[in-house]
């Protein structure tokens, strides 16, 4: 199922999804990193954009 762009906000921010390739593009450009560092981090601890940031600050 695609995104649903008209529906935005907090869950949407609050979580990574690898899906979309824009959406990883987005996170490797805000989080700094690369596209293996973000899938990696992810599989580590989940979708939770604040669980994967913990993730990529002890990395």
């Amino acid at each position: 199922m695609a995104d649903d762009k008209t529906h935005v906000g907090s869950p949407d921010r609050d979580r990574i999804s690898l899906g979309e390739d824009y959406e990883v593009r987005d996170w490797m450009q805000s989080l700094g990193v690369s596209e293996a560092e973000l899938r990696e981090a992810v599989d580590a601890v989940g979708n939770s954009a604040d669980a994967v940031r913990a993730y990529l600050k002890k990395s």
